[in-house]
């Protein structure tokens, strides 16, 4: 199965992961430093910043892969997607030096938990509907409705 929809977001998340890279990468060639920051808050930043996104962006996309893989709508994919999106774009204009607590860095991080959460209760979702299945053979519940019928079939005979 192709996860078209994960794949959009992961494609846009994955230049986002270059840009973060490639701005740490210059700022170590700019200041001399290959390991840590060594008090250069500058580069301090920008490991920081690249360090949330790595952080948490991969598991956010396999969990809305999982999802997807698992029938979710393209709605509530998009929901995840475009959260986990917006929720990347934005926390690192929250991310400075003077407030750790700043609104749209505290936002951004409830935006990707949220995300990262609807996935999960979906995924939930889907494995407590597969368990009520009896004799499946597949996670689909389509699968477990055609066998429930199979079986229902052989009752009447």
């Amino acid at each position: 199965m192709i996860l078209t929809i994960t794949s959009i977001y992961a494609a846009i998340l994955g230049l986002m992961f270059l840009a973060f890279r490639t701005m740490v990468t210059i700022e170590r060639a700019k200041s001399g430093i290959s390991i840590l920051h060594q008090d250069n808050m500058v580069l301090a930043i920008k490991i920081r910043r690249f360090g949330n996104f790595i952080e948490t962006v991969p598991l956010a996309l396999i969990l809305m892969g999982f999802a997807e893989n698992s029938g979710a709508s393209p709605v509530i994919l998009h929901i995840i997607g475009v959260l986990l999106l917006a929720s990347r774009i934005l926390h690192p204009l929250g991310l400075n030096t003077e407030n750790g607590a700043h609104p749209i860095r505290i936002t951004s991080g409830i935006a990707t938990i949220v995300s990262m959460l609807i996935a999960i209760i979906y995924i939930y979702g889907k494995i407590l509907q597969v368990k009520k299945c009896r004799n499946y053979i597949y996670h689909s519940s389509y699968i477990c409705k055609l066998n429930n019928k199979h079986q229902n079939e052989k009752r009447k005979l």
